[in-house]
């Protein structure tokens, strides 16, 4: 690190779990972020403060006006840009060091592995089950770490699951795949408080921050829900399914 970058995470490097190595971790990592929206918005912005070396935005979508009352990255003047163009633009200001890759395109199997980057995280932002389901069994093949959000309402959850332990469960795990699951709930139908998509992605933020640099505990194999109506906060414990396609077969410890 150069002087300006010691001065930039400061912060971070006076706290004894990140120092100078975590932080060069930061800088050496690459993140996938799948959704540049509400969620999205927190994640890619905290990520790119903290110093994470190179960030790959995936997003299909136009900035509409009614984004703009909970997806933060963008503002007024995007509307019309697609979605990782505006983020690149806030993003570049924020952290010039920070490398961009944008993926204009709705992540399929196909344009997931045609991404050429290394990939140390994947953090899921997105708001279609089907689309969810790709992310997870694409990090599970590639054994990937994948940290998964989802906001409605006043309602949000936050889950880690990550491959590389063998007692992980996986996003199917969770939510089994159904006929009908691109039928649930999203807001456009159901509504979001717009900070709730601000805490949830933080949180997201957060668990990748711990993972690429070692500190503390991830939240593999739990689920942390929170209900903002009454500011109630529980973290209930996620096992691998017997019967799941994706990881019932991998080895426990």
């Amino acid at each position: 690190m150069n002087d300006e970058q010691l001065l930039r995470y400061s912060r971070h490097i006076m706290l004894p779990e990140v120092d100078i190595d975590g932080q060069q971790k930061l800088l050496n990592a690459s993140v996938l972020i799948a959704g540049i929206g509400g969620l999205g918005s927190p994640i890619a912005l905290y990520l790119a403060a903290a110093g994470v070396g190179h960030l790959i935005l995936a997003d299909h979508d136009q900035v509409e006006l009614s984004n703009l009352q909970r997806q933060i990255i963008h503002d007024t003047n995007s509307i019309s840009l697609t979605k990782v163009e505006s983020a690149t633009r806030r993003l570049k200001a924020l952290n010039p060091d920070t490398r961009l890759t944008c993926i204009g395109e709705k992540l399929t199997t196909q344009s997931l592995h045609a991404i050429s980057q290394d990939i140390d995280i994947v953090v899921d932002a997105t708001d279609n089950f089907s689309v969810r389901y790709t992310i997870n069994d694409y990090c599970f093949e590639k054994g990937i770490p994948l940290v998964s959000g989802a906001a409605i309402r006043f309602e949000g959850q936050v889950s880690v699951f990550d491959p590389r332990q063998p007692e992980s469960p996986c996003y199917r795990c969770l939510y089994p795949e159904t006929k009908g699951a691109d039928t649930a709930l999203n807001c456009a139908e159901s509504g979001v408080a717009a900070p709730m998509v601000g805490i949830i992605g933080c949180i997201q933020a957060m668990e990748v921050m711990k993972l690429i640099t070692g500190t503390g505990e991830a939240l593999t194999g739990w689920v942390q829900y929170l209900d903002a109506s009454i500011m109630d906060w529980r973290k209930l414990r996620l096992t691998r399914r017997k019967d799941c396609l994706i990881c019932s077969h991998r080895a426990t410890a």
